[in-house]
């Protein structure tokens, strides 16, 4: 409408998003090891399948949650671009998959 590129018109982020992004992936991943400990990744005994799956689930939850700080603190080509929104879905998978791990040691 007012002539400018889909590229020219994007918002850009706002202010405080990449320490915003870093800080809840570090909670996460802090709130994550913290329900490991107390599961009982320790415990004597035999495991269970599902066991297997809290403990799978969670490490590749870590794993995404740990890239979010790498993801959204690379260098870009250009000013304009941000690699805010790939940090974004990084959290957010990261999280579902935390807490699927909890709903699978809860439930099972």
């Amino acid at each position: 409408m007012n002539g400018s590129t889909p590229e020219e018109s994007r918002m850009r982020s706002p202010a405080g998003s990449v320490t915003g992004l870093c800080s809840a992936s570090a909670t996460m991943f802090a709130v994550g090891m913290a329900f490991l400990g107390y599961w009982g990744v320790y415990e004597q005994g035999r495991w269970h399948v599902s066991d297997y799956f809290v403990v799978a689930l969670a490490l590749i939850g870590f794993a995404a949650l740990g890239s979010v700080p790498w993801i959204v603190t690379t260098p870009v080509a250009r000013e304009d671009e941000e690699k805010v929104v790939g940090a974004r879905r990084a959290l957010a998978l990261g999280i579902a998959l935390l807490w699927l791990s909890v709903c699978i040691a809860v439930f099972a």
